[in-house]
């Protein structure tokens, strides 16, 4: 077949080749970052960690040094008043007591002589008087060598559970040198530290909610408020000690335990905390952009309660559980279809 030929019989094949439309290609998600509103890392205000105390605690010491022979109590024991916690050796202050004794009866015997030998006009009534001081004096040396004797046994002064041992049998220990911590009965609180930077945010009073870890995540918080908070700042940490007393602190509220602090405004919650980066504006208007099941994203207004250095406060339009977008807001359209990338903030 000639050349010529050739070509015309091939022509209507590369035709129909070029009249066939182009496979369509597949569409690209964009990548977003998202992010879930009112998880345990986004909730509303600013959650502190801390440890539940007791209102009132004692660190109690003897008040004569020597060295322990005896701990009566343990860790999570709990005391009344009057009960033994811990013995001194009872040597030094024995035998100080045993001559303060010995000197007072002396005393005693050599003022009763003076005063036979005064009533009978033999010695002066100067004579009697100084012997009649030495007896006080010895009697009052005793006295104290008996006290100085029964300060060798540690007793509780209120009922409550002992919290810390700081010193064990063997060590000497000098007067006044903390040997236990004493958490008394009566209220209970957490202390928590305060930052700095959120220190302007807090006044002594205000209504917060405390989460025992141990309870659950699940689990009702506890109703409470800031009692107490530090004039000056830890010289290392540059954070302010804060004690906030629990309303009802409930039998299962137990001393050591981790509890999460979140104060509250007005008694309310202040809503749900998410990124700046989160914020799409509409003129005066914010919204964030919601993730639906299908990972098709829409646009919804909010209300937002207040801007801060770590996010914005949502009061209203927004509820705990949705995901939105927590970055990139501005490039996405509404209906498109997203791949979800979870954020870093979320987790």
């Amino acid at each position: 077949m000639k050349p010529s030929m050739l070509l015309i019989a091939l022509m209507p094949v590369a035709l129909a080749g070029c009249n066939q439309e182009p496979a369509p290609a597949s569409v690209i998600e964009r990548p977003a970052l998202t992010m879930v509103a009112g998880s345990a890392a986004t909730a509303g205000g600013n959650t502190y960690s801390g440890e539940i105390r007791a209102r009132h605690e004692t660190q109690p010491g003897f008040r004569v040094g020597g060295k322990i022979i005896e701990r009566l109590v343990d860790t999570g024991t709990r005391v009344k008043a009057g009960q033994a916690l811990m013995r001194l050796d009872p040597g030094d202050a024995g035998l100080q007591l045993g001559s303060a004794e010995a000197q007072y009866q002396l005393a005693r015997a050599d003022a009763e002589r003076h005063r036979k030998l005064h009533s009978q006009g033999f010695i002066s009534q100067s004579a009697l008087d100084a012997k009649e001081a030495a007896l006080k004096t010895a009697a009052a040396q005793a006295g104290l060598a008996r006290n100085q004797s029964a300060y060798t046994t540690l007793h509780a002064d209120r009922a409550g559970v002992v919290a810390v041992i700081l010193a064990e049998a063997g060590q000497v220990v000098s007067a006044g040198q903390p040997v236990l911590r004493l958490a008394q009965d009566g209220a209970r609180e957490v202390a928590i530290a305060i930052p700095e930077a959120h220190l302007a945010n807090l006044k002594v009073g205000a209504a917060a909610e405390i989460t025992l870890l141990a309870a659950g995540e699940n689990s009702a918080p506890l109703a409470g408020h800031l009692r107490e908070l530090a004039p000056a700042a830890d010289p290392a940490s540059r954070t302010f000690a804060a004690r906030v007393a629990l309303t009802q602190p409930g039998p299962d509220v137990a001393l050591g335990m981790t509890a999460r602090v979140r104060f509250m405004a007005n008694g309310k919650r202040d809503g749900l905390l998410i990124p700046l980066t989160a914020i799409f504006q509409q003129g005066r208007q914010a919204a964030v952009w919601i993730v639906a099941a299908d990972r098709t994203v829409s646009l919804r207004q909010v209300e937002v309660a207040a801007y801060r250095d770590d996010g914005a406060i949502i009061s209203g339009g927004l509820a705990a559980g949705e995901r939105i977008v927590s970055n990139g807001v501005h490039r996405l359209a509404a209906g498109e279809k997203i791949r979800v990338i979870e954020s870093d903030s979320a987790q």
